[in-house]
């Protein structure tokens, strides 16, 4: 937007001063110098040509006021010096008073040269050219930190974006993990029992089988429909899942439903069953599961969990900051034997739901 607006008085200042071919050629260097160092100052990348414009345009405003009558010959300077002049460390303090003691230094000198009324010389080299150089150099230091700011803010929004990817890959991998994960190791339990019972019971094992195939099927549709972001847990067919599971596991399921959740609640609660169902499977010898359902939330109790600590669930923990990030919480408590994990969406600053999950699970058999 500005780059035209300098070429055009960078032309007006040509058309005045120069007299002859020569001067207009030389005071076109300080304007192609000034126009140089702004597009690579836009650019960020003025280190490069800041030397080279700021000694052209010096020498440009040396010769105007010295050996043709140019005294505007320092528009180069007025816009080199400035923008080199912000773009420094350290110092800038000291470079800028350098830059108009150097502009008003020329000015004076022209002095020597010419018989023309002092008065005059003063206000048009040295006054009026050092007065302009100040006055843009002082400006540039807000203007600098103006930009700062707005390339800070840039910079802020592209890690914005590269956090917002990350973060779109990590929940992609965790619903990944809760498809591929849950089904391989239930195929790997029923496969293992359609293997034990193919000898005494073909047609059980038969049917495993069967079970086997209809849930490989519906892992390919559920990836597909995670590919194209179509993906969406139904609570009641994961509890009606989770309890055939334990069945065929010879573990007891008590399942209460208190209320129904909301669709957005449901979801994410149809993941911790999920999650902590492959979790009992896994790492707990339980022979008993019980299963609360609330409008507000889920509650999960087994025992047959390890005497020792209870070890880290990495799926567990992920989802801990997704139900985080809804307004949820999510505990995983284990004690004398039993496990409990518990996912809660308070509706308010109290909710007994919730401190009911949290206080009496012990109770519970």
């Amino acid at each position: 937007m500005f780059l035209p607006l300098l070429a055009a008085m960078g032309a007006l200042v040509v058309a005045v001063d120069a007299r002859a071919w020569w001067e207009a050629v030389v005071l076109a260097l300080g304007v192609v110098a000034a126009l140089v160092t702004f597009v690579r100052w836009a650019a960020r990348d003025l280190a490069r040509v800041a030397l080279p414009c700021l000694i052209v345009a010096a020498a440009v405003w040396a010769f105007g006021a010295l050996a043709m009558d140019g005294s505007v010959a320092f528009y180069g300077l007025s816009i080199v010096g400035p923008l080199v002049v912000s773009q420094l460390r350290r110092h800038r303090g000291a470079a800028a008073l350098g830059l108009t003691a150097y502009v008003a230094a020329v000015g004076l000198a022209r002095l020597l040269v010419t018989q023309d009324d002092p008065s005059g010389v003063l206000v048009r080299y040295v006054i009026i050219p050092a007065g302009i150089t100040a006055v843009l150099t002082g400006l540039m230091f807000p203007n600098q930190r103006f930009y700062a700011v707005v390339a800070d803010l840039e910079e802020a929004r592209e890690r914005e974006a590269e956090l917002a990817v990350v973060r779109e890959r990590m929940r992609f991998a965790s619903d990944l993990h809760d498809i591929q994960g849950h089904t391989l190791h239930v195929v790997k339990l029923k496969a293992a029992l359609a293997q034990k019972l193919v000898r005494t019971d073909a047609e059980r094992a038969e049917q495993e089988l069967r079970e086997i195939h209809a849930l490989v099927g519906e892992t390919i549709a559920q990836t597909k429909q995670l590919a194209y972001a179509q993906r969406r847990l139904n609570l009641s067919a994961e509890l009606e899942n989770a309890k055939n599971l334990f069945e065929a596991a010879d573990i007891n399921v008590r399942v209460e439903r208190e209320g129904e959740a909301e669709a957005r609640t449901g979801e994410l609660l149809g993941q911790v069953l999920r999650e902590t169902t492959t979790n009992i499977l896994r790492h707990a010898q339980a022979t008993w599961v019980r299963i609360t359902l609330s409008a507000t939330g889920i509650t999960i109790v087994n025992d047959g969990a390890q005497d020792s600590p209870a070890p880290e669930l990495g799926g567990l923990a992920t989802l801990r900051e997704r139900v985080a990030a809804d307004g949820g919480e999510l505990t995983a408590e284990q004690e004398d034997g039993r496990f409990l994990t518990a996912a809660t969406f308070p509706r308010g600053p109290s909710n007994p739901a919730h401190r009911q999950a949290s206080g009496s699970w012990k109770d519970d058999r």
